[in-house]
């Protein structure tokens, strides 16, 4: 049975590309990149050709990325060294819709006595400006908010939200973990002081990411070691995954715009289909400011664990929720924060789609899911049996 893998945005494919360029450094160019010898010094090379490729997809220079082992430790790193760089500050900001790489390290600062305020949303998953506005203070060292939610797809106003900082001087965090190589970023005209990205969301493999810390602004290390990343971060590095990195990083910024459209029509393709063949369907976000590959939909008195299980039947991989809080029985934090009915949180489905889905796979899914959420509907004790599907 052929799969058809639809939650990519817990983890893509390496693309074919990206596997090739890594191998050798997997095999026959396995030195230090910080030893004197040639072999190993070769390597270094090598690490600052991928990270100029990092820099260009978000129009940074070089010396502004600094590589880490995945999103979170680059999540964790900026927030980390905000509050060190200002130890007299004991505020941080940030929202309730977070990723739990930024939501738990908040709590962490709590219960170290820091202040954290969690923004809140609307019922569409978009921030409040005034609120945000009336939560800074003197005391504010960072304000951490993604630039798309990995849950809904929603973009966040980064631009607008950078303009209202930097007017108070008060560092900026956004984690574009789900947005780089989606839709164009630049850093040149963005001025956010810190971003996280990592390499297993583009098509390049797991444990790795990058930190964008521009220029300028005050950092302090969260892994202390050696000198490595100009002693940013200590630990030897990951040549074969960075190098990875960096061909993805390439690919997605020459193919950004056409993949782009492909995967809005590929998308919409498939949220239409189900909203007009399943009844009691919602789609949970703001459809006119999300992600191209995202759509989040909410089948009214179902679980969705058991809408995923039986499309497992059939191949289709799909989440319902953020794949580092899918071992939780508890609903999403996401809907809950933006006020989804109890009916519809609990059988919520995300598609993510990648530049590998191809049109047959979607007809794949618009074709099973009709049956299976009217099997399930006949199953649930609330009988809805509202299911139909208008013949074409």
């Amino acid at each position: 049975m052929k799969t058809i893998y639809l939650d990519n945005n817990a983890t893509t494919q390496i693309s074919p590309e990206v596997l090739r360029e890594m191998i050798p450094f997997l095999s026959d160019y396995y030195g230090n990149p910080s030893s004197m010898h040639t072999f190993g010094g070769r390597l270094h090379k090598k690490i600052e050709e991928a990270r100029e490729m990092v820099a260009s997809l978000i129009g940074a220079l070089p010396e502004e990325i600094i590589f880490t082992s995945c999103g979170t430790e680059s999540d964790n790193t900026a927030i980390m060294s905000a509050v060190e760089s200002s130890p007299r500050k004991r505020h941080v900001i940030t929202t309730k819709v977070e990723h739990p790489a930024v939501l738990n390290f908040c709590r962490h600062l709590s219960r170290k006595g820091y202040r954290v305020t969690y923004l809140p949303v609307n019922n569409l998953g978009q921030l409040d400006m005034d609120v945000l506005v009336k939560s800074l203070d003197e005391d504010t060292a960072v304000v951490s908010v993604m630039y798309a939610n990995n849950e809904t797809g929603v973009v966040f106003p980064i631009r607008e939200i950078t303009e209202i900082l930097r007017e108070r001087g008060i560092l900026f965090h956004t984690d574009a973990v789900q947005v780089a190589g989606k839709i164009p970023i630049d850093i040149k005209t963005l001025p956010v002081d810190m971003l996280s990205l990592s390499g297993h969301k583009l098509h390049a493999p797991k444990g790795v990411g990058a930190l964008f810390v521009r220029k300028g602004t005050r950092f302090s290390p969260y892994i202390i070691g050696g000198h490595q990343e100009n002693g940013r971060r200590g630990g030897t590095e990951n040549v074969a995954s960075i190098i990875a990195l960096g061909k993805a990083c390439q690919l997605a910024l020459e193919n950004i715009r056409e993949e782009n459209r492909n995967l809005s029509s590929l998308r919409d393709k498939l949220e239409n289909a189900l909203l007009k063949c399943c009844p009691d369907v919602r789609v949970n976000g703001d459809a006119e400011n999300r992600l191209p590959n995202t759509t989040n939909l909410s089948f009214e008195y179902i679980e969705g664990e058991a809408i995923l299980l039986r499309l497992n039947e059939y191949g289709i991989c799909a989440s319902s929720g953020s794949a580092c809080t899918s071992g939780s029985l508890e609903p999403s934090h996401v809907l809950r924060a933006m006020g989804v009915p109890y009916t519809a949180v609990h059988g919520s489905i995300r598609f993510s789609l990648s530049r590998y889905t191809t049109d047959e796979e979607i007809n794949k899914v618009i074709e099973v899911m009709p049956p299976i959420i009217k099997e399930l509907r006949q199953l649930s004790p609330f009988g809805r049996e509202k299911l139909s599907c208008p013949s074409s």
